[in-house]
C-alpha cells in the first residue's frame, strides 16, 4: 500500500467550468519530491508511522544531517504521518511525487489558518456590540467575565486575544487535478493558510 499523503506548498487558486457549466473554486498547491526518511515500529519507536522529508534545505544542522544520512535526502521540510495498521510498504531512502493521488480521490488538508493579530470579542468570537442608546456606554466591551465566587475566571473563557495562526484540518476535499510535469495538484475548494503556506494533503477512505 502506498503512502496517501504529500507536504505541498500552497500557490494560490484559480477556477474551473465543468462540463454542465458550473465554476467551481480549486486551490493549486506544488508539489516536490518527497523521500522517506525514517520508518517508526511499535518495537522500536511504541508506535506506527512514516517520517517524510521534502523540497531542498540549506544549512542543516548536524543533528538533521546525521538523521537523514541513511536516506541520501537534505530536506527542508519534514513531517510524520501515522500509519497505525503498519500497511505502508516503503523503506527509507524510497521516493514519490504526485502520482501517489489521482483525480476524484477525497482528502484532507491541515496547515496554519492566517494570522489576524490581536481581536475583540466582536471579531473573534462574533460577540454581540452593545446598545449605543438609552444612557449605553458598553459598545464594544465583552462584558462580566466572572463573578464573586470562585474569585477567577475560568479557563477557555472568551475574550480578547490572539486571533488566527492556528493549526486547522478541513476533510471532505477532492482532487480536481493532478500534474506531474508541473508538480502541481488541484483540490476543490479552499485550504487553510496564507499563499506559499505548508499544507499537508492526506487521503480518506
Amino acid at each position: 500500500m502506498a503512502l496517501k499523503s504529500l507536504v505541498t506548498r500552497k500557490l494560490g487558486m484559480t477556477s474551473t467550468i465543468s462540463e454542465d457549466g458550473v465554476v467551481k473554486a480549486v486551490t493549486l498547491l506544488g508539489v516536490s519530491e518527497h523521500t522517506v526518511l525514517q520508518k517508526k515500529t511499535v518495537e522500536t519507536d511504541g508506535y506506527n508511522a512514516i517520517q517524510i522529508g521534502t523540497e531542498e534545505g540549506k544549512n542543516l544542522g548536524k543533528t538533521i544531517l546525521g538523521h537523514v544520512k541513511k536516506s541520501k535526502a537534505m530536506p527542508k521540510l519534514i513531517r510524520e504521518i501515522r500509519n497505525d495498521d503498519n500497511s505502508i510498504e516503503l523503506n527509507v531512502g524510497d521516493t514519490f511525487n504526485t502520482d501517489v493521488f489521482s483525480v476524484g480521490d477525497k482528502v484532507s488538508a491541515t496547515g496554519l489558518n492566517k494570522g489576524k493579530g490581536w481581536a475583540g470579542t466582536i471579531k473573534r468570537h462574533n460577540f454581540r456590540r452593545g446598545r449605543k442608546t438609552h444612557g449605553g456606554r458598553s459598545y464594544r466591551r465583552p462584558g462580566s467575565i466572572g463573578s464573586m465566587y470562585p474569585q477567577h475566571i475560568f479557563k477557555g473563557k472568551k475574550m480578547a486575544g490572539q486571533m488566527g495562526h492556528v493549526q486547522v484540518t478541513v476533510q471532505g476535499l477532492e482532487v480536481a487535478l493532478v500534474d506531474a510535469e508541473q508538480k502541481v495538484i488541484g483540490v476543490y475548494g479552499a485550504v487553510p493558510g496564507p499563499k506559499k503556506g505548508i499544507i499537508v494533503l492526506k487521503g480518506q477512505n
